[in-house]
């Protein structure tokens, strides 16, 4: 039963990352048909972002009410509705009505299985399973491209996603039984009476030392990785001269390397610790974005978006699986609701800023941003690891 459930929690994470890169594979080509300014990819962005930052502010309430199996199920069947929504829409007001659903339906669920499997399972299985993850993310504009290059357009794209969505959500529907029925411990030896506590409210949690530093370093890192994910491919198609169709295909290449990153990351955990991990992902996104500033024309471009998923790959698994330890596990889940609503902030508030710059000034500047942001995020993760030093 232990091995069934870990194998149901690799198919939601694959759920969690098949929707996360669409919207930029597939905006080069969505904004020319719906007859709006590029930067319009930053208005949908933003309300997706939005509704995550709320459902994630809920995940501890709704968690400990329901429990993580249904959380996980209902959501993925609200996203794999928003995602049938897309692939009916022709006009950006209907893209923004769907992206409501589409953005309550993925913050719950990311904070909930993230703080289930920091709990039960070692750090090698949190690598791995958001390595599942990279998996979802580089099979979307993968497949979005396919449809792109094969003369399809995009909403078909979307709607071979919805499909796989709705597979998957009625495979976690089934699999409740195993959620309900698994034991109060697990091989790391984490009890669960954590669960059973009263839901912190939003005040105590963010008053808790470090909190403030975990989520501004967590705003920072999917700031940089929804930016990169979303503009990848106009920057491909706008800077460099792609066709649209190659550029979403390429884009991909950034997930390809948080997959792989992810994959070897988990066998790294066995040498580094979390703070490790964290680092040397640091170093290596911040080699990558100094290879997109050379001026060697694709193939720099090319390395320099595997290079930048590699070292984007430990990061994510990293924060959410150090948080029991540095907060406590009666705080993990309500600490990692707050930092997943502090991250969606920054995808919220970041692409759409990239997108001004890029529509007003050039988006020449693509990698500059990302290296702003990247310094920021270095600062305040060391400003915690001091904090956390501090208190204890």
């Amino acid at each position: 039963m232990f091995h069934l459930l870990l194998v149901i929690i690799y198919l939601a994470f694959i759920s969690l990352g098949l929707p996360d890169s669409l919207l930029g594979a597939a905006w080069p080509s969505m904004y020319q048909e719906l007859s709006v300014p590029v930067s319009y990819a930053g208005g949908i962005s933003m309300i997706i972002a939005l509704g995550t930052v709320i459902s994630s502010l809920q995940s501890d309430r709704l968690t400990k009410k329901w429990g993580t199996g249904k959380v996980t199920a209902l959501s993925v069947l609200m996203t794999a509705v928003a995602l049938f929504g897309f692939s009916v829409s022709h006009s950006y007001a209907a893209l923004c009505l769907w992206a409501i659903p589409y953005g309550l339906g993925a913050g719950s669920v990311d904070a909930s299985l993230n703080n289930y499997v920091a709990l039960h399972y070692a750090s090698r299985h949190m690598s791995w399973l958001h390595c599942m993850w990279g998996i979802g993310a580089s099979l979307g504009p993968y497949i979005m491209g396919q449809v792109l290059t094969g003369e399809g357009t995009w909403n078909m794209g979307y709607g071979y996603i919805a499909v796989l969505q709705i597979i998957l959500s009625i495979i976690l529907m089934l699999s409740l039984p195993l959620w309900e029925n698994r034991s109060v411990s697990d091989n790391v030896g984490v009890s669960t009476d954590a669960e059973d506590k009263e839901p912190l409210s939003l005040k105590a949690i963010v008053s808790y030392p470090g909190v403030k530093e975990i989520m501004v370093t967590f705003f920072c890192y999917c700031a940089l990785e929804q930016t990169t994910g979303l503009w990848a491919g106009s920057y491909l198609v706008l800077q460099l001269g792609l066709s649209e169709g190659t550029a979403s295909s390429l884009a991909a290449l950034f997930f390809i390397g948080i997959t792989t990153g992810r994959a070897l990351g988990g066998f790294l955990t066995l040498r580094l610790n979390d703070t490790g991990m964290i680092r040397l992902g640091q170093v290596t996104t911040a080699s990558a974005i100094l290879l997109l500033l050379l001026p060697f024309g694709n193939k720099s471009a090319f390395a320099g978006l595997i290079l930048l998923g590699l070292g984007c790959a430990p990061i994510y698994p990293s924060i959410i699986h150090s948080t029991p330890e540095r907060f406590g596990k009666g705080r993990s889940q309500a600490v990692i609701g707050v930092q997943m609503a502090s991250a969606y902030i920054g995808t919220c508030l970041m692409p759409p800023v990239f997108g001004l710059i890029a529509n007003h000034i050039s988006i020449s500047l693509f990698p500059l941003f990302l290296l702003l942001i990247l310094v920021l995020m270095v600062f305040m993760h060391e400003r915690l690891l001091k904090t956390i030093s501090k208190r204890t």
